[in-house]
């Protein structure tokens, strides 16, 4: 071998070493960082049990299992039901020290009393944590399906309810320097049906955004929960093809022929399918991040409930549009006229 051959077989030694140990510190630095943001996830806020928590639309679904889990952890769970019922449901099967309320989030003087109970139950402390859960899903459909006052009756439970309840209990909610957990969802990314929910959504993660920088100075954390497909009230396929039945029934004949007579019963079937196939019934996926909102000390800006959510919806919404609507479109028939 001669001198420049050894020169160059060196230099390539060298530069493959170097490269491994480039590649070996950044896998490391990578793995520490790792460790440490699961470190500092797993922190929780001291003295829990000296803590209150209001949460809406505790008759079923997120809500109910949230009231108990925290209720279970020695949290003070003051649970607002929409139903007599419910309350006493809830009640009955939580401790003592659950308590719970009749709350219509659409009345402001409903808002009022709860209040007012609320700042009784909890004194100078204040109120730890605000959990804004209640919420409703029909009607959706197509767009020319629906009128007016159908997407004012979704806007007022999920997202003017949503900032009246806020703004009422925000004193509380500064004596504390508090919690606020707003329930979004993965539609408030990509809407992927029509009506006042997906609207609804994207107003929540607009007014949380804004309510965190605002709230921020004051010691407020806010987190906005992004659950996807789950099995609760609000996904019922009996309440959603009853009110879609309802819907294309009361449809002018035209608008009915635009469509075509086949449109309509693939439209159920693909619900059908859809919901079948996509809806989880672990529900606790989701309850388990409201709790981390709640009782971490480092909570996370953003909760994306579920294995859907994480690895399906959240990414399709950083696409471009022609990806998503792609996707959105194979899911839904087409109507007659296309």
């Amino acid at each position: 071998m001669d001198l420049d051959s050894a020169i160059t077989l060196r230099n390539t030694t060298w530069s493959v070493i170097l490269s491994h140990l480039v590649l070996t510190c950044v896998l490391l630095l990578a793995t520490l960082a790792v460790i440490r943001w699961h470190v500092r996830d797993s922190y929780k806020v001291d003295a829990l049990g000296q803590k209150h928590v209001f949460i809406t639309g505790c008759d079923s679904g997120f809500g109910n299992l949230l009231a108990r889990q925290l209720d279970g952890k020695g949290l003070h769970v003051i649970a607002a039901c929409l139903t007599e019922k419910g309350a006493a449901d809830l009640a009955s099967a939580a401790s003592p020290r659950l308590k719970t309320l009749l709350l219509n989030v659409t009345d402001g003087r409903s808002i009022g009393r709860a209040v007012e109970f609320v700042s009784r139950e909890v004194g100078e402390r204040g109120l730890w944590g605000l959990v804004n859960n209640a919420g409703r899903s029909i009607p959706i459909g197509p767009t020319d399906w629906m009128q007016s006052e159908d997407f004012t009756k979704v806007l007022d439970v999920n997202l003017i309810g949503v900032i009246d309840v806020t703004l009422q209990f925000l004193p509380l909610l500064k004596k504390a320097r508090g919690r606020v957990v707003n329930v979004a969802s993965i539609m408030g990314r990509l809407s992927l049906t029509s009506g006042g929910y997906c609207m609804s959504k994207w107003g929540v993660e607009a007014f949380s955004d804004s309510l965190r920088r605002d709230m921020q100075h004051f010691g407020i954390k806010v987190g906005i929960i992004e659950p996807g497909f789950f099995k609760t009230a609000v996904t019922s396929l009996d309440l959603i093809n009853g009110d879609l039945r309802k819907r294309w029934a009361r449809l002018p004949q035209d608008v009915k022929d635009s469509y075509g007579p086949a449109y309509f019963d693939k439209y159920l079937n693909v619900q059908a399918l859809s919901m079948g196939l996509l809806c989880s019934s672990d529900i606790s996926k989701v309850t388990r991040c409201m709790e981390h909102a709640l009782t971490a000390r480092c909570p996370r800006t953003r909760y994306g409930a579920g294995w859907d959510a994480k690895l399906f919806w959240i990414p399709l919404s950083y696409l471009p549009s022609f990806v998503s609507d792609f996707f959105v479109n194979a899911l839904l028939p087409s109507p007659k006229a296309t």
